[in-house]
């Protein structure tokens, strides 16, 4: 029998996928399950992005990458940033990966240690909380209630910090909440940072164009004497529907950047060459479809929330970015479906909800913030009626 390491052993699938997962099985059963556990747009990939990844292939751009990405996809990422978060790099001090996801993997493998303790605000991504444990880190969550308005409290970030403390995690649009930075937020944090300047930091904005309510903000630029010590990144998964593409890129301290190409060298090397064509279109070509797109979200966004309004059982605040809906069900907990299945947890809630109701969605333990689930808002506006249709009816059979 194989032995396998102790990162392995605490290594445990993302409930994202795994609600996801079900959801096909029951739909390959016959059964008519909208599925809502997914972050992935079902908007397409604009045509061209992928007439630009057609014409390379033709081109004959299909050899070996560099690591750190093409000199063409570089530079229009140092573009992006200058344009979108005003970040003023150049190209050599971006990393192309390949998605977002290794993004944060090649950082939090390059500065976390065993036992390292890496701050993170909660409700959070659940990839956040596999990435770091597989590097044998300690996650320590602060609690970000709805009460803050999702937003992390300078004062309780404070609290949490140890000389073991190396790493603190920000997204905002925060995935799964919603909740976007302000700068009092950010000024808050700024506080904190400069009186524990051991700490470094992930800033994911990776939903950056999908603000509904108030205006986009990254740490880096917001508090620029941070810089030296913010890795902040992005990609084209969401904004531009390029999920399977595979394309994330980032930009930050030099030192950590050269450390992150080592731990992608080692790991998978450049990112595919058409992906980075695809890429350079998208970020240097017309950007109107992104305040379209973020319009279709919005009001898909303003559609659940109108649905669910008034269903006994949840309390869903407004989310003011990303495409998500985080609702409480903390008055489903206790009690009993018409089948008769007891309700103790989030995760029996979300599971009741795809066997009864056929509507997949992820618990809020996933996300470490129980006594909530999340439903994505990325689907069409008929799929998202009919579910929410599906959950308001069960609630309201709820004994």
């Amino acid at each position: 029998m194989t032995r396998f390491t102790a990162r392995i052993a605490r290594t445990k699938p993302a409930a994202t996928f795994a609600m996801a997962a079900r959801a096909r099985a029951l739909r390959a059963a016959g059964r008519d399950v909208i599925s809502l556990s997914i972050g992935e747009p079902d908007l397409p990939t604009p045509p061209h992005v992928i007439e630009a990844a057609y014409r390379a292939s033709l081109d004959g751009q299909t050899r070996y990458p560099p690591i750190a990405g093409t000199e063409t996809l570089r530079e229009a990422v140092a573009r992006k940033f200058t344009r979108d978060q005003k970040l003023p790099v150049g190209p050599k001090n971006v990393l192309i990966t390949n998605g977002g996801k290794q993004a944060i993997f090649d950082a939090v493998m390059a500065v976390v240690e065993p036992d390292d303790e890496v701050v993170i605000p909660a409700p959070c991504w659940a990839g956040y909380i596999q990435v770091v444990e597989f590097a044998g880190g300690a996650p320590v969550f602060v609690p970000c209630p709805v009460a803050s308005g999702f937003r992390l409290d300078a004062t309780a970030l404070e609290a949490v910090i140890t000389p073991r403390t190396k790493l603190l995690l920000l997204n905002y649009p925060n995935n799964p909440s919603g909740a976007v930075a302000d700068a009092a937020m950010l000024d808050a944090i700024a506080g904190v940072l400069r009186r524990h300047p051991d700490i470094v930091v992930i800033s994911d904005d990776i939903y950056e164009h999908l603000i509904f309510d108030g205006d986009y903000r990254t740490l880096a630029a917001a508090v620029p004497d941070l810089a030296d010590r913010v890795l902040t990144m992005s990609g084209v998964s969401k904004s531009y529907a390029m999920t399977g593409w595979r394309l994330g890129f980032c930009t930050g301290p030099a030192d950590w950047l050269a450390a992150m190409t080592l731990v992608q060298g080692t790991a998978t090397a450049g990112v595919s060459t058409i992906s980075q064509a695809a890429a350079v279109a998208a970020l240097d070509g017309n950007q109107d479809l992104l305040a379209e797109r973020r319009d279709i979200y919005r009001r898909r966004r303003d559609l659940v929330l109108a649905a669910l309004s008034g269903t006994p059982g949840l309390d869903c605040p407004k989310p003011e970015g990303a495409f998500y809906a985080f609702p409480s069900i903390a008055g489903l907990i206790g009690r009993t479906t018409p089948t008769g299945r007891h309700l103790a947890t989030d995760d029996d809630v979300a599971e009741a909800l795809l066997e009864e109701a056929l509507v997949a969605t992820v618990p809020g333990s996933a996300f470490a913030m129980p006594g909530h689930i999340r439903l994505s808002t990325a689907a069409a506006d008929a799929a998202l009626a009919e579910a929410c249709a599906r959950i308001v009816k069960f609630c309201r059979a709820i004994r």
